[in-house]
């Protein structure tokens, strides 16, 4: 049936009588609670409550009469009448405009022209918890003054917000993905825009231009931001965290086993850097140490974080220190990649328009990054380290010929990786290699025979404690600072890897380690020993399944470490570090416990 509207004329809304557009009345004498006779767009005249956390408002005959109307049935089943501070990132006086206003029946409306402010914000999908939506609430009133003095108010409240941003740096990977990345940001520019969110944006012209422009800014410009937005995939915010850290973060190389250097009869005659002063075979342990950072104290510098105000660095010191981890600076992803498995693991949902609101609103989440340091290229070749960092994940051998294998068929777009990958898989090929790692003391694994063994997974997924947003395990202290020792495992491997994180993705739905966590200070090394054919597709079809078993296998080893070193026993080796090419021979990592932060809440689900 068509909508049948009645258009009134400015005149007739003067009409509508002052007892129904009383003004800012203060309830029980609070002046922190006020409360307003506005009219809201598709519902009607309304009485808005504003307090300290936030808005609420109800039909105004609802006052007056316990008796609900139609119309009310069909409004409240797709919006809400209450609004918290916390979930609103906008509000703006608008033009002179129409409000639509429910009659008793619900086919019709009749429309009215006044003042109009609007309130943004968001609304969580009912389908997917994750999922944040936009949505705009239009208020009317006869009266401009009184518009303008509540959308002052709310803008009041919403400043007292913590942690949102004011002055952000943002880089947009034209390239990204399917080649997207600008369009995306389009799309989610007026959010920030509303926010009144101050964006510096770069569009990349070439791989590396990030991490160059990064790199080589200064610390006094560096903090004149919030942080740091990277519209692309896991690759460009890999680029970025490498501009930002290889630069500015001091710290010691992974501790390695004490044979390491001249393990496989290798000729160390060359100088040999100090690796590291850790003993190989105890952690740090600081009894009094911030429970949510597990080393802190052996990589902070130190030096008291700086404080933006108004855009200017706070400090009149020239040489200004950026320490780690930082207490507001943060970075922001914005998907647009081809996988964007940081993003999913974060936020929950691979969409843009929630990453946006996440960052606006100024929401908060700690990440774990691993150091990695390359030694060697190959076998013969000096000892030279290079430092690298990544937030996600690793791998060697499978995971490497498939980043090798893609470069053939960058002209593919995002499906070069599965045409990649199943021409990797055809070959079958292992390596072999020796790795170390340090062994920690956490919850085992079930030894129980019956729940796993090499022909599938049975292990209980209620035993799974996944990452979920405000997770009690990213949040927690080590329990169990006690020396950890050495141990070493020889053979040929089809893949090693390590992830930080679960590393979620479309083609992986839990990821490849489902209950990894965001901020629990470990690394999981996975090693896929040699196996036939049909088995190494088994545990693939299990990673690709929600629900599946990838690492209940005799062929596969999980480890839970906070180092590693890594010595291939060819004459090179390749290894896939967040879809880029790193040739190590021999390579050593080490992660670090919440070192950065990102503009994220966690997955709801």
């Amino acid at each position: 049936m068509e909508e049948i509207s009645y258009q009134t004329t400015e005149m007739e809304a003067s009409s509508l009588g002052p007892d129904n557009l009383t003004l800012n009345e203060q309830v029980n004498g609070d002046p922190s609670f006020s409360s307003s006779r506005v009219y809201l767009d598709r519902i009607g005249e309304v009485v808005l409550f504003l307090n300290s956390t936030g808005l609420y408002w109800e039909p105004a005959d609802s006052l007056n009469n316990d008796k609900v109307p139609c119309f009310q049935h069909k409004h409240h089943s797709g919006s809400a009448a209450e609004l918290n501070y916390s979930d609103i990132y906008a509000a703006e006086l608008a033009d002179w405009g129409s409000i639509r206003q429910s009659t008793s029946c619900c086919f019709m409306h009749k429309v009215s022209n006044m003042n109009l402010f609007v309130v943004h914000a968001i609304r969580r999908s009912t389908t997917k918890a994750s999922l944040w939506n936009l949505v705009e609430y239009t208020f009317g009133h006869r009266d401009q003054n009184l518009c303008q003095m509540l959308v002052d108010k709310i803008k009041a409240c919403l400043e007292k917000q913590v942690g949102r941003p004011k002055n952000l740096l943002v880089f947009v990977n034209p390239k990204s993905g399917k080649g997207n990345g600008q369009k995306v940001w389009g799309d989610v520019a007026p959010i920030f825009s509303r926010a009144k969110v101050r964006a510096q944006v770069t569009v990349t012209e070439r791989a590396g231009h990030a991490f160059d422009q990064v790199s080589s800014m200064t610390n006094r410009e560096l903090v004149s931001y919030d942080g740091i937005v990277a519209v692309g995939g896991d690759g460009l915010f890999n680029e970025i965290l490498n501009g930002l850290l290889t630069s500015r973060f001091k710290t010691k190389y992974p501790p390695v086993p004490p044979d390491f250097m001249a393990s496989s009869g290798e000729d160390t005659s060359s100088s040999v850097p100090d690796i590291s002063e850790l003993d190989a075979g105890t952690l740090p342990k600081n009894e009094d140490q911030s429970p949510l950072l597990l080393t802190s104290r052996d990589y902070e510098s130190g030096i008291p974080s700086i404080r933006i105000k108004g855009g200017e660095c706070s400090t009149a010191d020239e040489d200004v220190e950026f320490s780690f981890p930082h207490e507001w600076f943060r970075f922001g992803l914005i998907p647009a990649g081809s996988t964007d498995a940081i993003v999913i693991c974060t936020t929950g949902e691979r969409d843009p328009i929630t990453s946006a609101l996440h960052i606006v609103l100024g929401k908060k989440i700690s990440l774990d990054i691993a150091q990695v340091v390359k030694w060697k290229t190959t076998m013969n070749s000096d000892i030279e380290p290079s430092l690298h960092y990544t937030a996600s994940f690793l791998g060697y051998g499978f995971y490497g010929d498939v980043i090798t294998e893609s470069e053939k068929y960058r002209w593919m777009g995002p499906k070069r990786y599965d045409f990649a990958g199943t021409k990797v898989f055809l070959r079958h090929r292992s390596y072999e290699a020796e790795i170390s790692y340090l062994d920690v003391k956490h919850e085992k694994r079930d030894p129980d025979p019956n729940k796993a063994n090499m022909n599938g997974g049975h292990k209980r997924i209620s035993e799974r404690v996944i990452c979920r947003a405000n997770c009690k395990v990213c949040s927690s202290p080590y329990s169990d600072m006690t020396k950890s020792k050495w141990m070493r495992c020889r053979g040929r491997f089809l893949s090693v890897g390590a992830a930080v994180i679960s590393c979620r993705n479309e083609r992986a739905p839990d990821g490849l380690v489902a209950d990894a966590h965001l901020a629990d200070g470990l690394l999981h090394l996975i090693l896929i020993k040699n196996c036939p054919h049909a088995l190494y597709l088994w545990h693939l079809t299990h990673l690709a399944r929600k629900g599946g078993s990838p690492l209940d296998f005799k062929f596969v080893e999980h480890h839970k470490t906070r180092a590693f070193a890594f010595t291939s026993l060819g004459k090179e080796a390749v290894w896939n570090l967040d879809g880029e090419i790193l040739r190590a021979h021999k390579l050593s990592a080490q992660v670090f416990r919440g070192l950065v932060s990102l503009f994220a809440n966690g997955p709801e689900v």
